[in-house]
């Protein structure tokens, strides 16, 4: 993975999406974890609007039945938004280290939640971090982890405990983000999922 770009000006909200933004962005993650799973070619789509050629950071996350199945995506904006999702997609469905490949069989029961990421800025101090709103990206050395803001809320973790679970993301020790040479980066992400009202 690149090492990611930091918001340095403090401007960063995620990309604010339309429903129908949205709705494509979901169906193209859908349609090519489809054909990628039958061996089919994905046709080309061009996006609805100029807003889904922007570059941005995005995860694909896909569940089964509740459980995680798969979850990969860029950090930082590497390609456009509409590209990144349907690489991500793929990704998460076919290649996530963690998990078989998704067989045709289970294409129907996954559910699909895309995240938006806005820019990483840099925290003065960890209690910056407000759960249920901020995801963590924690650095030290050649180590790195990243949660989503929607983990800690599902698992109703308080900001220690999330901290402390980005640091076993990164392979860190459990207090590695108390340390004055470890780098806790805060970003937010528009959320959304298929099956759900804007």
């Amino acid at each position: 993975m690149c090492p990611p770009k930091i918001d340095r000006d403090n401007s960063g909200a995620p990309i604010k999406l339309s429903t129908e933004e949205k709705q494509f962005l979901l169906t193209t993650a859908r349609t090519v974890i489809e054909k990628k799973a039958r061996g089919e070619t994905v046709p080309e789509t061009e996006p609805p609007t100029d807003l889904l050629k922007q570059e941005c950071g995005a995860f694909v996350t896909l569940n089964k039945q509740g459980s995680l199945r798969g979850c990969i995506g860029y950090i930082e904006a590497y390609k456009p938004l509409y590209i990144t999702i349907g690489e991500m997609a793929e990704a998460a469905a076919f290649s996530d280290p963690r998990f078989p490949a998704v067989t045709v069989d289970e294409v129907e029961e996954l559910e699909i939640e895309i995240s938006v990421l806005s820019p990483l800025q840099r925290a003065k101090d960890p209690r910056e971090v407000e759960v249920g709103v901020h995801g963590i990206y924690i650095k030290s050395g050649g180590q790195s982890g990243l949660l989503l803001p929607q983990v800690a809320t599902e698992y109703g973790w308080d900001r220690e405990l999330f901290l402390v679970q980005t640091c076993h993301k990164a392979g860190l020790p459990s207090e590695a983000w108390k340390e004055p040479d470890t780098e806790v980066y805060l970003f937010t992400a528009e959320i959304f999922s298929e099956g759900e009202g804007d």
